[in-house]
């Protein structure tokens, strides 16, 4: 492989495809030439685009313009002072980041099988939406057997900072990549130059020795390899038991949780991941590294977990990819999280969404694309206690007021707000659909969602009224009877279509 640089021509369908992915409206780097600029010049720019990167492929090496990065950071709120309250933004070349697409589209099948299932983002058709339903869900069905779940969310130190160039290559080598493609990565780790943006001012550029490519397309599924790495020595230690397999954790790129069940376990993993991390470069930051334990005892128990003595600090609730999980286990606390930020959003957005001048139509349209993403995001793995439908159904109401410019003082009742509005109660009914079209969607994968709901947990259920778990209110909703029958519904795909499109009809 060392010698061997063959590999196909890179196609102009290619380049086009890659286009295509390309986010418009970006920063250019060094070489000032945007992607719009390469759209506007029709076939005539793609063909010369098409041509210079086979020139590049045949020769090996990047242009210095199109291997050069230059870094700005921006404050993460106002007046931030501190290097990690401010988020590092790459202008790199667009003609670069073609390249790299197209490289990233040609080894993906290679890359995609070396990722277990717990690694979800970036990865096709596993996303954080799965990863939040596998970790509810888990902790819904221990709940039920009255056993606890500890957790421990890892956090890195300047993560995709500590990546060791030789190491990726290494890994890389190893799929047996096209020898072009493959020293087309290595001289983008090894010939990487940078400099630093401050008020309008550009530092000098300086070989990058660790770490991969700031703002490049293909950095998040390197690290997610790379981590994959670390994550394998989990194998066979003790996890959260469920369907005859073991879940030690879930990872996305840098963000990682371990799951036991109980302190002891959890230490252990947590031991191996620091052990195997640091050989890799990369170091467990004690202040971002937390745990916490999901129990439904009045008080939470207490774990004492370490990183080289020093205990680590527990919390009763904790933000993971995006979705907010509680000590208790239910998603009251995520709701009502998910209801501020999409306020705040609202407020941000308020003279827009509420201008006299847009239609009624047009703002509830509004809604629906700037507000209801935010509120509604994780809702897949959602319980739907009358505590949670209700804030919801006010949330809703809310947001529709404001279009409509109704002040609370005006004492109008929610018939009048939807009268006016010209429309009824649809987040519920938006919030079910979803739940079931992605229900259905992992239980004909058969992947891990599929084990979680349906592998068998050792443990005995608690006496008196139980929590209605996520899949008895869909079959609910959807008139399904029993849980085992909902699920047995979704094996046929138009059957549980239509199951939908009737429980949808018939409202919530």
């Amino acid at each position: 492989m060392k010698n061997n640089f063959a590999g196909p021509p890179i196609m102009k369908d290619e380049v086009q495809a890659a286009m295509r992915k390309m986010k418009t409206g970006g920063a250019t780097g060094s070489d000032g030439i945007s992607v719009e600029l390469i759209e506007a010049l029709g076939d005539y720019g793609v063909d010369k685009v098409t041509t210079l990167l086979n020139e590049i492929c045949g020769a090996g090496r990047m242009p210095t313009d199109m291997s050069r990065s230059i870094f700005m950071a921006l404050p993460k709120r106002p007046g931030a002072t501190e290097c990690e309250l401010h988020r590092t933004v790459s202008l790199v070349s667009h003609v670069t980041k073609l390249l790299l697409r197209i490289v990233m589209m040609r080894v993906g099948n290679r890359v995609r099988p070396e990722m277990a299932e717990e690694q979800c983002g970036f990865v096709e058709g596993r996303g954080t939406a799965g990863a939040i339903y596998v970790l509810r869900t888990l902790i819904e069905r221990a709940l039920e057997v009255q056993r606890d779940v500890c957790l421990c969310f890892i956090g890195y130190t300047g993560a995709f900072g500590g990546v060791r160039h030789g190491e990726i290559i290494r890994q890389l080598a190893r799929l047996e990549m096209d020898g072009k493609d493959l020293r087309i990565m290595k001289n983008m780790c090894w010939d990487r130059r940078a400099a630093v943006r401050v008020e309008g001012e550009v530092s000098g550029f300086r070989n990058i020795k660790r770490g991969v490519r700031q703002g490049c397309v293909l950095s998040p599924g390197l690290f997610s390899l790379y981590s994959e790495i670390v994550m394998r020595n989990l194998e066979g230690h003790p996890g959260v038991k469920i369907g005859g397999s073991g879940i030690g954790g879930l990872r996305c790129a840098g963000d990682a949780v371990l799951v036991a069940e109980n302190e002891k376990d959890l230490q252990q993993l947590l031991d191996i991941v620091k052990e195997e991390s640091e050989k890799k470069g990369l170091e467990l930051n004690g202040k971002k590294t937390e745990v916490m334990v999901v129990s439904r005892k009045q008080e939470l128990p207490i774990i004492n977990i370490y990183i080289k003595g020093t205990r680590l600090k527990q919390k009763d609730q904790f933000k993971c990819l995006g979705s907010l999980v509680s000590g208790d286990g239910g998603n009251n606390g995520e709701v009502a999280s998910g209801v501020a930020q999409a306020k705040t959003n609202f407020q941000k957005m308020k003279t827009v969404l509420t201008n006299e001048d847009m239609s009624i139509r047009t703002g509830r349209g509004a809604l629906e694309c700037y507000v209801e993403p935010i509120l509604v995001y994780g809702c897949e793995a959602w319980t739907m206690s009358g505590r949670t439908r209700g804030r919801l159904e006010a949330a809703e109401m809310w947001f529709l007021g404001g279009v409509l410019r109704v002040s609370w003082t005006a004492g109008k009742t929610s018939d009048t707000v939807l009268e006016e509005a010209r429309t009824a109660r649809l987040l519920m009914s938006k919030i079910r659909r979803r739940q079931a079209t992605f229900f259905g969607h992992v239980m004909r994968r058969e992947k891990l969602e599929n084990l979680v709901t349906t592998g068998m947990l050792e443990g005995r259920r608690s006496g008196g009224r139980r929590r209605e778990g996520l899949i008895e209110g869909l079959a609910g909703w959807l008139g399904a009877g029993k849980s085992l029958e909902a699920i047995e519904a979704t094996k046929d795909r138009k059957k549980w279509r239509t199951m939908i499109a009737n429980a949808v009809k018939q409202g919530t």
